[in-house]
């Protein structure tokens, strides 16, 4: 990214208001100008950083960097490395709707997790041949089944399982 014609714009609009107060307040705004140079500078080179940090905010997991290549910044734009779609994506791009019905909305959340955990998770999703984001889903709404209010009410004794309470005579 050029900031020499920003630069250069500022100087203009310094001039012309210099103008304004005759030739020794020209005189003094060119004097003046050299040394602000480096400070404007300084500042568009801030405005950027501040630009770069809040699109990282918001582009999580990826991420945007300014970088300078001599006087001159640049933009380093680091996209997360996409996963193959996940069995309820390739649902979804086929037109039908998800097992829960809800025609394929999904939300985002950043998960932090320890190493440990991490590993085993990445070993889990691997040993199915799973995508890490489809094993993760499917824990979780194996774990949400298994924990619903209505299932535990419906528990039953497995099959062939015989259990009395009670008093015999």
């Amino acid at each position: 990214m050029e900031l020499t014609e920003h630069v250069e714009s500022i100087r203009r609009q310094f001039a012309a208001a210099a103008e304004a107060g005759g030739d020794e307040a020209k005189a003094q705004a060119e004097r003046l100008f050299a040394p602000l140079e480096s400070a404007i500078r300084l500042a568009l080179q801030d405005v950027l950083v501040a630009a770069a940090e809040e699109i990282t905010c918001e582009l999580a997991p990826g991420s945007v960097e300014l970088r300078l290549r001599g006087r001159e910044p640049e933009f380093v734009v680091s996209l997360p490395q996409s996963e193959p779609p996940s069995e309820e994506e390739e649902v979804r791009v086929s037109g039908l709707a998800s097992p829960e019905g809800d025609e394929g909305a999904t939300a985002r959340i950043n998960l932090r997790l320890p190493e440990h955990l991490k590993a085993r998770v990445d070993e889990a999703a691997a040993s199915e041949g799973l995508s890490i984001n489809t094993w993760l889903v499917r824990a979780m709404r194996a774990a949400l089944e298994r924990s619903s209010p209505a299932r535990r009410q419906d528990r039953r004794p497995p099959t062939g399982s015989q259990r009395y309470t009670g008093w015999s005579r």
